[in-house]
């Protein structure tokens, strides 16, 4: 990256919800970011994201921003149905992209933009936080140093009683804008973090989704879903809208050949066999601050983030795969791309 400056400038795309944990992840790493414009065409959405910085431009329209210059990246806080063509538009710009999940909604949509990040070669970021919680950081440490020995088993939970409305959902209410329901929301998270820690790549995937209670929601408001990886390793997800998690239900945990791990997200517990648990607590962090310190990190050192955009197709290769195998019952391939291979 070559902006001859040490702060990466960026522009934010979308000034609704999600937008302000971003900000707020801007000023705090001034030494890294130069919060430099908002595209957003509610203009109050972008004045309160701005507050009293006026040297952040603003726009009523990402792509006027993004032809003006100015720019080393954008972030983008888009609903779901416009992430592919804000991304697309900022890689043939030259800009490198953080992007919030999901990456985008169909394989047609990833092609494109796997196809714009080769050509242009911008990195691609997805703003996956729950990766830098202290707790996943450590845990994926621990599976990393070979400790436990092979991995088995993942299993990760992401539910909460959501007190939506038809109203407050807003475009979330909807499959067209939202690629479905609470899966390829909130479910996402849990999905991504399951990859992290079981370290391969998704192969198929039985899933059961259910409405319990958001009867409004065109789409699932919960998921169970088992996804097996091409190093053997099997994971299960529990994620919801409908409920809070049982007392004592774990964030993560992990079996693996020679111990264990678990998490509530706060605290890691790590027990080799035949050994007392051993058990850290860590004090909880900004996510949002560790994510764009990490992604404006990488763009000045030229380094791969943690996860780019081949992960966040992944992930969206899942969940199709669980659609498809909720609607026919049976077990779905997980394919992430909209190219069919070629038989030899």
């Amino acid at each position: 990256m070559t902006t001859g400056t040490k702060r990466v400038r960026i522009g934010l795309i979308g000034a609704g919800g999600i937008a302000g944990a971003h900000v707020a992840g801007y000023r705090r790493n001034a030494d890294l970011v130069e919060f430099a414009a908002i595209a957003d065409p509610v203009r109050e959405s972008a004045e309160k994201r701005r507050g009293d910085d006026q040297d952040v431009r603003l726009y009523a329209d990402y792509r006027e921003m993004i032809a003006e210059g100015g720019l080393d990246a954008v972030d983008i806080c888009l609903p779901h149905h416009l992430h592919a063509e804000a991304i697309i538009a900022a890689a043939h710009a030259g800009l490198h992209v953080l992007c919030e999940k999901p990456l985008c909604l169909t394989l047609e949509e990833a092609d494109a933009i796997g196809a714009a990040a080769a050509r242009t070669g911008v990195t691609i970021m997805c703003a996956h936080n729950q990766l830098f919680q202290p707790a996943v950081a450590a845990a994926k440490a621990v599976v990393d140093s070979g400790a436990l020995g092979r991995v088995y088993e993942v299993r990760t939970t992401d539910s909460f009683f959501n007190d939506f409305t038809l109203e407050s959902m807003g475009w979330r209410a909807r499959a067209a804008t939202s690629g479905g329901g609470e899966l390829i929301d909130t479910g996402y998270h849990p999905l991504y973090l399951l990859q992290h820690l079981a370290g391969g790549t998704p192969t198929e995937v039985a899933a059961m989704l259910s409405r319990h209670r958001l009867d409004f929601m065109e789409g699932e408001d919960s998921a169970q879903v088992l996804i097996r990886y091409d190093n053997g390793v099997v994971g299960h997800v529990t994620t919801s809208w409908a409920y809070e998690p049982a007392v004592g239900t774990e964030k993560f945990s992990l079996v693996a050949e020679k111990g264990s791990l678990s998490s509530d997200g706060i605290t890691l517990q790590t027990r080799l066999r035949g050994e007392d648990p051993q058990t850290v607590t860590f004090e909880p962090v900004h996510e949002f601050a560790a994510e764009v310190a990490h992604f404006a990190e990488c763009l000045l050192e030229g380094r791969r983030p943690i996860q780019t955009h081949t992960e966040g197709i992944d992930v969206l290769g899942v969940i199709l795969a669980a659609y498809e195998s909720a609607t026919s019952g049976s077990i779905a391939a997980v394919r992430t791309s909209a190219v069919e291979p070629v038989a030899v």
